[in-house]
């Protein structure tokens, strides 16, 4: 059996693992050995998984492998940001964001090679959309970075918060997202709990409902306008599903006062930056629990949007502020490395032979 026909063990949950075992008539902690040695001893082959018997690892060869992301190259920031980027099996690639702040390093994942979603102020989707990622291939993502930690001296500590908020848009490729959350929570692999994961969305609806519904984690709405005229012409997803669905999944995704749902806000010049803005969004939110997260826009040669001026941020966040709103403004990180929001791209197959 070659290797596209076999299993990526990364990408098994623990009762898929218990199903596949069951299938060569393994016991069931079998499967809590594998975990361990995919995510805690991170092993590469299955022949290291030395507590199995050889006619185990030699059944489970059969049918599955270790798979592994390429480093092509990784890129570090003034301000310590570090992008790795890393090759698929097909020769695709995708972007991958470590990010340093005080007493958390959090890890920026993808979950598409490029993204359908079409917002006008993020590069990704201007390059269109190749496929969705596997559940293997996003969680090898951390496992290649904390990797790649252990193995630095000027490392600044261990991961301590997973964000969804890389290449593409993590509902449209629920099922896999959901398999790899799970996956990166399991107690005796790589241990993040619900309120150190954070999946970050542009609004798909219903999805957010089954979200809610199937997996806990933190939940992040990529909102940027405060109306719906405003908003579709940002984001082609609000002529599906608009703020008024939005709104009404926001209210029925689990909560607590101790974990809100954050709405991300881009501010862009002249555009959604204003005080009436800034009231239309306190209208909007009502009484619902959220923390606002204003993001002054990453400037890029090749988007027409521009920053606001210093004095606007601080006005809009002051008035909400003032109307009794948790806000926040979000410094942006590795812009200097195109590693900052809405800045992350995959490279050609043409430059992956030369990723220089």
């Amino acid at each position: 059996m070659n290797e596209s026909s076999r299993l990526d063990l990364k990408g098994l949950t623990r009762e898929e693992l218990v199903a596949q075992l069951a299938g060569i008539g393994k016991e069931r902690y079998r499967a809590d050995q594998v975990i361990r040695w995919l995510y805690r001893q991170r092993v590469t082959e299955i022949g290291q998984m030395s507590n199995l018997s050889r006619s185990c690892r030699e059944r489970l060869g059969e049918f599955s492998y270790i798979g592994k992301l390429e480093c092509l190259r990784e890129q570090v920031a003034q301000d310590g940001t570090r992008k790795f980027l890393f090759q698929l099996n097909d020769g695709h690639t995708i972007e991958t964001v470590l990010i340093g702040d005080k007493n958390r390093l959090t890890l920026c994942l993808s979950t598409q090679v490029g993204c359908r979603m079409g917002c006008s102020f993020c590069l990704t989707g201007s390059s269109g959309f190749e496929r969705d990622l596997t559940a293997a291939e996003i969680v090898d993502q951390v496992i290649q970075v904390v990797d790649v930690l252990d193995n630095d001296s000027l490392a600044r500590g261990a991961v301590t918060n997973i964000v969804l908020m890389g290449m593409g848009e993590p509902l449209d490729n629920l099922e896999e997202v959901i398999k790899a959350l799970e996956i990166m929570k399991y107690d005796d692999g790589l241990q993040f709990s619900s309120r150190r994961i954070t999946l970050s969305t542009c609004g798909l609806a219903p999805e957010i409902v089954e979200l809610g519904q199937r997996i806990e984690v933190s939940l992040a709405i990529s909102l940027n306008a405060a109306d719906d005229a405003l908003r579709s012409q940002l984001m082609p997803v609000n002529r599906r599903y608009n703020l008024a669905a939005l709104l009404a999944a926001c209210r029925s995704y689990p909560h607590t006062n101790q974990r809100r749902i954050t709405f991300e806000y881009i501010l862009f010049a002249d555009l959604n930056d204003s005080l009436d803005d800034a009231h239309r969004l306190v209208e909007l939110v009502g009484s619902l629990p959220v923390k606002i997260n204003l993001i002054p826009f990453n400037e890029h040669p090749e988007l027409s949007f521009k920053k606001p001026q210093p004095k606007k941020i601080t006005a809009f966040m002051e008035y909400l502020q003032r109307h009794r709103l948790t806000v926040m403004t979000r410094r942006s990180k590795g812009a200097d490395i195109s590693a900052a929001c809405g800045q992350l791209r995959e490279g050609s197959k043409a430059q992956q032979s030369n990723p220089s």
